[in-house]
């Protein structure tokens, strides 16, 4: 046997976000002995980057809004291509969830009257997001730390998994190693929980940090799992452009969400222009006014910067391509135009939005109280991720595997509403942590070979054992980012597509003969050597759904295919790995949508 140091848990949870933090927590409280692994230092998870506030239909400050709402608002953000048994439970639990929260010390926001604030999002027809300022994903995750280090839970820090192990079918562990002295790792358990978050660094300009290089999607689909949705990647409309160093940090939809508007370099607040005309009805070309929404008897007065995502994002290029962009290739972000609505404007700013006021004063040398930022597009989420069942959060094809969050396909559809990342991590955090808890204690048995563990050894040694090539990790990672921004970005089409995925098999064939030179201690380019499998693996699968779906529906747009087309509605791209190793693709149907939530949606508008 080897003698690599081996770690035993009824429940491992690999990832230490908002999701998995909550997983741990849940699966901790069923009485099994978890373990918790991340890639990175505890509490330096991606999460404390989601700013804006987490999406709770608690009616806090507006009672008219209420869980089918949500569903509906999610739906239509989603082009219907959800998951719609995940978005019913996602509208219903996210409330208690927030209050959870609450109850374990997070300190969101007040009303008035003491409840907690909401704010204005992309796509919610009501004021949903409850928030904290806008660190709100550091406080969640400060909030889980704090209640999660009293359940016993055994952490190991910056460890990075390289390979799920497997009996038969089954998950039943992970191999992986330390970042600072290379020492591989065994982990056994009974079942286990991906929630290692998205692939936003198979792009050149992203917001994401530099762990998000698509492990998790990566490890689930090697080891049988199906991928769905995963044509659909997010664009974020606002993330620093200038200057070069901080380009594609993310500028919180809660500028927005807090009265800021968007203009041209003529000065034209360049959003009123083609607002969708089934979603609203323009009222009047001022700040103050908005537009409205318009359902039955109800309306709501919300700016036209609060559109989804995708169609801000887009708008914005089109500015640029059409010669009205900022000087640095964006648009203008004008939050201290309040001052003409507010007193003491510049002390509002600083207190609503602190984390932008200092972002931008620290590395743009931009005081947003008395000036424009300057913005553009920044990757930023995968929609798609690995196939579940809606409630136990298991993979469909990998018995004892389960996933949350960003890594998890299905609750967003096409695009993601601002906010429902943050409650999708508790709500299915935790409803993965209790099944995967319920699976363990259910299923008992399990044998992990040394074959293969052996075979993940030597893969992984396999870049220190060539030395150094001529061609290093390094280089190869920037010709994958730079051809995945420019081939299979906002705007896409046939040929690109096509050319992309040759790109990546070729790319690939490089990396199976780079080498890291040097050992394993504190060996950076060894380390990209081994994200090159995971970062390739996600590329292909966008490119390669991307290209099968002939169609523009919310994140995905097709120059060749400007329309939304009702014959592509119907089912979800799935991705998987086929008999003969290569990457296959289907055409899933989409179950049924029964009918009392179909009546809702009809209700809702």
């Amino acid at each position: 046997m080897s003698d690599y140091p081996e770690f035993e848990h009824d429940v491992l949870v690999i990832g230490a976000g908002g999701a998995g933090l909550r997983a741990a927590i849940e699966a901790a409280a069923q009485g099994v002995r978890v373990g918790l692994v991340c890639k990175s230092l505890l509490g330096k998870a991606h999460t404390v980057m989601a700013e804006g506030g987490m999406a709770a239909a608690m009616g806090n400050v507006d009672d008219r809004d209420g869980w089918r709402t949500h569903f509906a608002d999610t739906m239509r953000g989603g082009q219907y291509l959800n998951s719609w048994r995940m978005a019913e439970l996602h509208a219903k639990e996210s409330p208690e969830r927030a209050r959870e929260l609450e109850s374990w010390g997070a300190l969101f926001d007040r009303t008035p009257e003491g409840r907690i604030l909401q704010r204005n999002f992309g796509g919610h027809k009501y004021p949903r997001l409850a928030h904290v300022g806008d660190r709100t994903g550091l406080e969640m995750i400060r909030t889980l730390q704090d209640h999660g280090i009293h359940q016993g839970i055994d952490v190991h820090m910056e460890v990075t998994v390289t390979r799920l192990l497997k009996d038969g079918d089954r998950c039943v562990g992970a191999f992986g190693y330390d970042r600072e002295q290379g020492r591989f790792r065994v982990f056994k358990a009974k079942a286990v929980v991906l929630s290692t978050g998205g692939l936003g660094r198979a792009y050149l300009v992203t917001s994401n940090s530099w762990e998000g290089t698509g492990d998790g999607h990566s490890l689930a689909y090697h080891a049988g799992a199906e991928l769905r949705d995963m044509e659909f990647i997010q664009f974020h409309p606002t993330g620093m452009i200038w200057p070069p160093s901080v380009r594609g940090i993310l500028v919180t939809e809660g500028v927005r969400g807090e009265g800021g508007i968007l203009k041209n370099n003529k000065g034209d607040r360049f959003m009123f222009r083609d607002i969708p005309p089934l979603y609203v009805e323009q009222t009047a070309d001022t700040p103050e006014e908005g537009w409205r929404y318009v359902t039955g008897d109800r309306e709501a007065r919300r700016p036209p910067e609060l559109l989804t995502r995708d169609h801000v994002a887009r708008k914005i290029v089109k500015e640029v391509q059409e010669g009205r962009g900022s000087p640095h290739g964006g648009a203008f972000l004008d939050i201290a135009w309040i001052k003409e609505r507010i007193k003491d404007s510049e002390a509002h700013i600083k207190k609503k939005l602190p984390s932008m006021y200092h972002q931008f004063k620290e590395l743009a040398g931009i005081d947003i109280t008395k000036e424009p930022m300057e913005v553009g597009p920044t990757t930023h989420y995968a929609m798609g991720g690995v196939a579940v069942d809606p409630d136990t959060q298991m993979s469909t094809t990998v018995p004892g595997l389960f996933a949350a969050g960003e890594v998890a396909g299905g609750l967003h559809g096409a695009n993601r509403l601002g906010g429902n990342s943050l409650s999708d991590l508790v709500v299915f955090g935790k409803r993965a942590g209790e099944h995967a808890a319920k699976f363990a204690r259910d299923n008992p048995q399990y044998a992990i070979s040394e074959p293969e563990i052996e075979a993940a050894a030597g893969e992984a040694l396999a870049p220190l054992e060539r030395g150094v090539s001529q061609v290093g990790p390094f280089q190869l990672q920037f010709e994958l980012q730079t051809m995945m921004q420019d081939q299979v970005g906002i705007a896409r089409d046939e040929g690109l597509l096509t050319k992309a995925l040759d790109g990546i098999r070729r790319i690939r064939d490089a990396v199976s003969e780079v080498g890291a030179g040097g050992n394993r201690w504190y060996n950076p380019g060894w380390h990209t050597a081994l994200d090159m499998k995971h970062l390739l693996t996600v590329s292909e699968a966008i490119a390669l759904s991307a290209r099968e779906r002939k169609e523009s529906r919310g994140a995905h747009s097709r120059l060749d295919h400007p329309d939304k087309d009702a014959k592509w509605s119907t089912f979800n791209m799935i991705v998987r790995k086929g008999p003969e190793g290569g990457m296959v693709i289907e055409r899933r149907d989409i179950p049924p949508l029964p009918q009392e939530l179909a009546d809702i949606i009809e209700e809702e508008g």
